[in-house]
């Protein structure tokens, strides 16, 4: 959570080439996002087991092996409320993903050299993630209850979004790792949340934050 109370854009990007994958992460970072970086397909997967992002903003072209298209297409049919940005050379989606395949709804669509500076990036996430809001809205979830956490709980929920360990989660509010702990175990618990050999607890944490489950008690 950041000073105001925000929570920080959390951002997946995939591209095979090394420069261009350092320039636009660490442009992002210094933006104020938190960031991570995959190669291809494989490793972005294996991120993803362990981060929730808000948004993947992924290139079509990613070299030998399954595509940029085929990423979002998985993001989307696993996490439909995770905004989707494709970055291409190609002027069109069909010519970028080949006749006969297309990318998923509401993917941002993102032409590599029509973007004049690192804002155009920025304007295709806030979009992407804006769509992905109003599309999951509408799909919501309905049959899932919504969870009532209190304000320190809710807190907690927004520093483990950022990444926070227990260690960091202390020294952010000035407590004991003692102290933190608990704090970290009764939001778990208020969320119904136990330990998962299969998913980090953390992950499915968020997931329920992002899937919009999450209300704050006041008072």
């Amino acid at each position: 959570m950041t000073e105001q109370g925000q929570f920080r854009t959390r951002v997946l990007i995939v591209e095979d080439d090394a420069f261009t994958r350092a320039l636009v992460g660490e442009s992002l970072a210094n933006a104020g996002m938190v960031v991570k970086t995959a190669e291809n397909y494989a490793v972005a997967t294996e991120i993803l087991n362990e981060y929730e992002p808000n948004v993947v903003v992924s290139d079509l072209d990613l070299g030998p092996g399954p595509s940029g298209a085929d990423l979002l297409t998985r993001v989307h049919e696993e996490r439909p409320w995770v905004g989707l940005v494709a970055r291409t050379a190609h002027g069109s989606a069909t010519l970028a993903v080949g006749s006969g395949h297309e990318l998923p709804e509401g993917v941002v669509y993102v032409v590599k050299s029509r973007m004049g500076s690192i804002s155009d990036v920025q304007q295709a996430i806030e979009s992407a993630i804006t769509h992905a809001q109003v599309r999951h809205d509408h799909e919501a979830v309905d049959a899932e209850p919504l969870i009532e956490l209190s304000q320190a709980q809710a807190e907690i929920l927004h520093l483990m979004a950022e990444g926070y360990s227990n260690a960091g989660i202390a020294e952010r509010r000035g407590t004991s790792m003692r102290a933190a702990e608990s704090l970290v175990q009764r939001t778990m618990q208020a969320m119904g949340i136990e330990a998962d050999s299969q998913l980090n607890s953390r992950v499915r944490a968020v997931r329920m934050w992002q899937q919009g489950r999450i209300v704050v008690r006041k008072g």
